[in-house]
């Protein structure tokens, strides 16, 4: 029997080559992934340990005092710290290290680095006046305040040499840095697109901190030293607020970060490998099924001369398993290209992974031949058990029969009942309020598909008898021809179709969400913003207070907000109140009044509450509402009024003079500029001459940001396209498999027809109307399931995402049924051509 598989499986290379094709696809996305994760990971890990080499122990203050420290217990690194921990036995070195955010300028005044932002540090030289963090590549490091060195990818975006100047600020006014050196970093964060930049130690502390203060002391160890033992006497002489990690725990706990982002990214790709591979499934289930039904008079003559059903069953699991492992095979090898591949895609998107050699694990190999000869073997076993129930008699007097009309009407019963529950199910998931119904959500989707799937024999018949009677009037016979060929065998027309109606339904259910989504993002603060621009930090750092007043004398504006917030606690709730200038915050939002005046919302007696927070809390104009701020201090002001929701201002609305002292720096997070009549269009312009070009400040426009707070989800959902596109290849793979398969069938129905008059022509048009048939089928069968899931389960986001509102994008919609079409004339490409050379006498003569 393993003969007889070995001989099935080369005598019938043509018409496997195309299910070879579908395990192949599946099987390259699985092990391009696994090798991808893998690279990635080894390449972060690589970086991240030539970063942590000359690091024994890694000390960080921290002691800014929080909700009810005393504030005397202020820790902080400094110059005596240094020299405390230098003395300890086993010490080298003690490199202390600044930190922080600049803001470079490239030619154009706008950010370098992109959404990576820049990366701000000391240049610490040593003995021999070299960083050893940072390699020289060209001049020297900054020695004064005037000075700056950047890493070489950055000035090379800067267009800048050494003996440059560049422009740049953290979070006041623009400086000018003479470029003094170019540097090499191991620092992922710099590999992946952030820019880097050098000062020395004690301007880093005037730029990022305070002066004589550290953000972190880097202990190096003199060889021998044990590193636990080092890192136990380090914290032993530190106080409580200070903490001392060795080099091997700060190793673990980045390998660990990687590990969990790799991970991430490994479980999205893998399942979307896992539709592929399951929409694969149909494709060698109905290959198998039609070679069964044409090597029936084979099986029969092997029963005959006794072979037992157990070996029928195995002589096909065979060939599936010869045909699996051969075509995982190939496909590993392809997925090292689809690793290679998706690295640079990912980094021309501005991720930023690292470069490094492909990392091949014994675990990913052996993972992706499993798969592969798994899913086709189990694809296989359902056709190699009605092989081996055909009776000799029956398969030597008939090589295909219709299936049994049992068959489908239970076949049937199983698909309303499975889509009955499924429906049911999503309908129940509408009456949450919340995200608890995921679980239910879940288990709907996947019960309404498969319901759909097991009932798509049923509901192919309307649809084929429907769109058969428009090919009829357009293409007459051949139409006729194309609508009974594909209602001869609907189990077989609906499992090729449900290959296409998975992706469909994945791609339109996620297009209708993701676009509905986008638009409630895109009126999320927008609602009551009144405002025409939002001035704001690229840094995140806040900005000076100054800006507000230098904008509000400017011409074309008629008023500049300035919005700062602080953290507090009311009783054992955590809040946010903001402080504006109460009496012009009408002017930049729509203040809707519940009780209570804005008016009387003045210094640090009273405040205004939105009418949720009011409620939460029990508070009414008059109340007195207790604030613990993060310092410790606490107040009791009276609320003076209350504001109906707003999605511009915060739950707590206040002057800033009752917030300022609680602030450890004062900076507003952003100012809210309304432009004078007519005068909105050239401000943009206006707001930042007034601020001198700075690169900290951000001009956005309600445009702007309705983009902003939406790009990503168009971004993201183009790469889900890009995923799935992998499944609508192999259901590609199936219609052609399907059409090819169903022509040699009807090589003697064909000659027939050839030899009564239908024409070369003829035949090429039946041929392609019912590949037409099949992919029309299967896309309008996805979009309609993918809408209703998306309708059903959309209701999960309106608790916490009120904007969220369902918009069914009709034109995208569109396109996804002409790719249908599309999809369905490309893959009656080679199966018309065979048909239509056939030689009519040599075909009815075929067996």
């Amino acid at each position: 029997m393993f003969r007889t598989a070995l001989r099935n499986l080369l005598a019938h290379k043509t018409r496997l080559m195309m299910t070879a094709l579908a395990v192949l696809l599946g099987t390259a996305f699985v092990s391009g992934t696994l090798v991808f994760s893998d690279s990635v990971g080894s390449a972060y890990r690589d970086r991240m340990a030539k970063s942590l080499d000359d690091v024994a122990v890694s000390v960080t203050g921290g002691g800014r005092p929080g909700l009810g420290a005393d504030a005397e217990d202020r820790s902080v690194l400094d110059s005596g710290m240094v020299r405390r921990i230098g003395a300890l036995p086993g010490v080298a070195s003690v490199r202390p290290s600044v930190t922080g955010t600049p803001v470079i300028a490239d030619r154009h005044g706008d950010p370098v680095g992109g959404d990576w932002g820049s990366d701000g540090a000391n240049y610490v030289p040593g003995k021999d006046g070299k960083d050893s963090r940072y390699p020289l590549v060209k001049g020297r490091g900054p020695a004064s305040e005037g000075e700056i060195a950047l890493d070489v990818r950055t000035a090379g975006k800067l267009g800048v040499t050494v003996g440059g100047t560049v422009r740049m600020a953290v979070d006041g006014p623009v400086m000018t840095k003479k470029v003094v050196g170019t540097v090499r970093s191991d620092d992922p964060r710099v590999s992946a697109g952030a820019g880097l930049a050098l000062f020395d130690t004690t301007t880093a502390q005037k730029l990022f901190g305070r002066p004589g203060e550290f953000t972190e002391l880097v202990v190096s160890a003199t060889p021998g030293t044990d590193q636990q033992k080092l890192t136990a006497d380090v914290r032993r002489m530190l106080p409580p607020s200070f903490e001392a990690r060795s080099g091997k725990q700060l190793a673990a706990t980045e390998s660990r970060m990687i590990d969990e982002q790799t991970s991430s990214i490994r479980k999205t790709l893998l399942v979307f490998a896992g539709i592929s591979l399951f929409v694969g499934v149909f494709i060698i289930a109905n290959t198998f099924t039609m070679l069964i039904a044409q090597r029936s008079r084979e099986i029969a003559l092997l029963r005959a001369v006794g072979a037992s059903r157990r070996q029928v069953v195995r002589s096909v699991l065979i060939e599936a398993g010869l045909l699996g492992l051969i075509a995982s095979a190939v496909g590993f090898a392809l997925g090292l290209g689809i690793a290679t591949g998706l690295r640079s895609v990912l980094n021309s998107t501005g991720a930023g992974l690292p470069d490094g050699p492909l990392v091949v694990e014994p675990a990913s190999v052996l993972s992706a031949l499993g798969v592969g000869v798994v899913v086709t073997v189990l694809a296989a076993w359902l056709p190699s058990r009605k092989a081996a129930r055909i009776a000799p008699v029956e398969a030597l007097a008939a090589v295909d029969q219709a299936p049994a009309v049992r068959s489908l009407v239970l076949r049937n019963a199983i698909g309303a009942v499975l889509t009955g529950a499924g429906v049911a199910l999503m309908l129940y998931v509408t009456t949450f309020k919340d995200s608890k119904g995921l679980t239910y959500a879940m288990a709907g989707s996947a019960l309404t598909l498969a319901g759909v799937i097991v009932l798509a024999p049923l509901l192919s018949r309307p649809f084929v008898k429907l769109f058969g009677r428009l090919a009829v009037r357009l293409s007459g016979i051949s139409g006729k021809l194309a609508r009974e060929n594909a209602l001869r065998n609907p189990r077989r027309t609906a499992a090729t179709a449900s290959a296409l109606m998975i992706g469909l339904t994945l791609l339109t259910g996620l297009t209708v969400a993701a676009v509905s989504a986008d638009r409630g993002m895109a009126t999320m603060g927008m609602k009551d913003l009144t405002a025409d621009y939002k001035v704001s930090s690229s840094s995140h750092l806040g900005l000076s207070p100054e800006i507000a007043g230098t904008l509000a004398g400017r011409p074309g504006v008629a008023a500049a907000v300035p919005l700062r917030s602080a953290g507090f606690r009311s009783g054992d709730r955590p809040a946010t109140a903001l402080a504006t200038d109460v009496a012009a915050v009408a002017e930049v939002t729509d203040v809707r009044m519940a009780g209570g005046s804005l008016s009387d919302v003045r210094g640090t007696a009273a405040v205004a509450v939105s009418e949720t927070f009011a409620k939460d809390h029990g508070l009414r104009p008059g109340a007195t509402l207790p604030m613990e701020f993060a310092d410790g201090k606490k107040a009791a002001p009276r609320v003076a009024a209350v504001y109906r929701d707003n999605d511009v201002l915060s739950s707590v609305l206040t002057a800033p003079a009752l917030l300022d002292p609680h602030l450890e720096k004062v900076r507003d997070d952003q100012v809210l500029v309304k432009a004078a009549p007519g005068r909105a269009g050239g401000l943009p312009r206006t707001i930042k001459e007034a601020l001198g070009g700075n690169p900290v400040v951000k001009v956005q426009s309600q445009d702007d940001l309705r983009r902003a707070e939406a790009g990503d989800i168009d971004d993201v959902l183009y790469l889900v396209y890009g995923l799935l596109g992998m499944a609508v290849v192999i259901a590609v793979v199936g219609v052609v498999n399907t059409l090819a398969m169903s022509v040699f069938e009807r090589t003697r129905e064909i000659g027939m027809l050839r030899a009564i008059g239908l024409a070369r022509r003829e035949v090429k048009q039946m041929v392609r109307l019912e590949a037409v048939v099949i992919a029309l089928f299967g896309a309008v069968l996805g979009v309609a399931v993918g809408v209703f899931l998306a309708w059903s389960g959309g209701h999960l986001l309106r608790s916490s995402f009120p904007q969220y509102a369902m918009v069914v994008p009709w034109g995208r919609i569109g396109v996804f049924l002409l790719l249908a079409l599309a999809v369905g004339v490309l893959a009656a490409v080679w199966p018309a051509r065979r048909a239509a050379k056939l030689d009519a006498l040599e075909a009815i003569g075929a067996q």
